[in-house]
């Protein structure tokens, strides 16, 4: 029996969705279709390509964003789930002048190499720098526990969180 050609005629158009959110404090009100991730979102409507699609699976954390105050992987938060959310992302933690010491530290540090992580990291550093004011070696590898870095051996993302927190609490 030969294959059905499935041609673009014959397809059907992805269901739409209506979703309401925040992204960066900005009112978002989109239709998508109905597969679509919160990282789809981000990357595809918004075009924030600040969190990149690593895995797809939730294991790297290069997708890391934070929503409702909690850090997601937002690959695997499906759109259906995102209204009345607020949603920060890389590129809002990047225009907050209170992040500056975070990022900078990163760069002093060079804890940046490929970069493919570096969005992730400075969003979970972010978040926790805001639980933890001067954390502990423990609670900085618990904090990124849910981001891979395939470049640096964390060592020097370690040191440039420890500088951050220092010039935090100045």
């Amino acid at each position: 029996m030969p294959f059905k050609n499935f041609s673009e005629e014959n397809a059907k158009p992805f269901e739409t969705v209506a979703v309401k959110f925040k992204v960066n404090d900005e009112d978002i009100s989109l239709n998508v279709p109905c597969h679509y991730t919160l990282l789809d979102i981000l990357r595809y409507e918004l075009r924030l390509t600040g969190s990149k699609e690593g895995c797809g699976m939730g294991e790297c954390g290069a997708c890391t964003v934070i929503m409702d105050g909690d850090i997601v992987a937002s690959c695997l938060v499906l759109c259906t789930s995102l209204t009345g959310k607020k949603v920060l992302t890389i590129e809002g933690i990047k225009s907050d002048e209170k992040a500056k010491p975070i990022i900078d530290a990163f760069i002093k540090a060079t804890a940046v190499q490929c970069g493919f992580c570096t969005p992730g990291m400075v969003v979970s550093s972010y978040a926790l720098l805001k639980k933890h004011k001067n954390p502990t070696n423990e609670q900085i590898m618990e904090g990124l526990s849910g981001n891979l870095c395939r470049c640096t051996g964390y060592v020097r993302i370690v040191d440039a969180i420890h500088e951050a927190a220092k010039e935090l609490n100045k």
